[in-house]
């Protein structure tokens, strides 16, 4: 049997991957002690790893396909194909930003300022790239973590080059953002090899879809509710959608039925605005995948 060789971050990537996987229909199980998951598709065969190495083995073909950060790529410098863009990370859907920071009384206050000076990251190559294209010259050196801590204590680092997503660590540690360098979301890459091959590239293709059809349905909900035709032109009238709604007659002539996808964040005040309006029999339901 053909198999697709796949590679799962491991850390703190790990559970929001497991549960993108589960809304997209895969149920991917885990022992504590063990490195290879049970995934129930039986032309899958996964490796949880550490997402920074998962680059370098997409590219040796070690793995076919894999989900990474787009900084790890660009730190590793591996030559793959990245073949789609997941907006998802560990605690929010927002994208990873790269910045450098300083200490909030620093007089560092632009990257001019940075010229001769040492950054401690754990992107020195990335971190090195960004400062050439920029023009600055400065040491950049690895730091083996708690980097926040480096530009506390004197004669360690006058900068750090770090990624946040919210910004709370920064502001916990009294740092200020001198600029930032890049944003970095989550890739699904393949090998070369991998993406010429036409069976695997149509079972990478069709996860990809999957798994986006997930996300894009994560923000999103079903409502489903009984209409009058009476105020049917005014439930419509208050009614943002996907796309057009669906309009189904019942057994009764005077009532139809309406269905829409939205957006969760609206329903809470959309339910009482379409309850007055005249709709009734409201249901909201939760969606796995919306596919365009």
């Amino acid at each position: 049997m053909k198999k697709l060789k796949i590679g799962l971050p491991s850390g703190s990537l790990q559970e929001a991957t497991l549960k993108l996987f589960a809304k997209a229909g895969y149920r991917i199980t885990v022992s504590p002690r063990s490195y290879v998951p049970d995934i129930d598709d039986p032309e899958l065969e996964g490796l949880f790893i550490r997402a920074q190495e998962i680059p370098r083995y997409v590219e040796r073909e070690v793995l076919d396909v894999g989900l990474t950060g787009k900084d790890l790529i660009l730190e590793s410098g591996a030559d793959v194909v990245e073949v789609a863009q997941m907006t998802y990370s560990k605690t929010t859907s927002r994208p990873y930003r790269w910045v450098i920071a300083v200490p909030e009384e620093s007089p560092i206050r632009t990257l001019e300022d940075l010229r001769g000076k040492r950054i401690a990251t754990e992107l020195v190559n990335a971190t090195k790239q960004f400062l050439t294209s920029k023009g600055i010259e400065a040491e950049v050196e690895y730091s083996w973590g708690s980097t926040e801590a480096k530009v506390r204590i004197p004669g360690l680092a006058d900068a750090i080059a770090d990624g946040t997503e919210t910004g709370s660590s920064l502001r916990a540690n009294r740092l200020r953002v001198v600029e930032t360098m890049f944003e970095s979301t989550t890739r699904f890459i393949a090998n070369h090899g991998a993406w010429k091959d036409p069976w695997k590239r149509e079972k990478a293709e069709n996860i990809v879809m999957l798994l986006r059809a997930a996300l894009e349905a994560e923000p999103k909900v079903g409502l489903k509710m009984n209409v009058s035709r009476k105020n049917l032109d005014v439930v419509l009238a208050s009614l943002p959608a996907l796309n057009t709604p669906t309009v189904s007659g019942l057994t009764d002539p005077d009532w139809v039925a309406l269905e829409i996808i939205t957006d969760e964040k609206i329903v809470r005040d959309l339910i009482p605005k379409l309850k007055r309006a005249g709709a009734e029999g409201i249901i909201e339901y939760p969606l796995n995948k919306v596919v365009y």
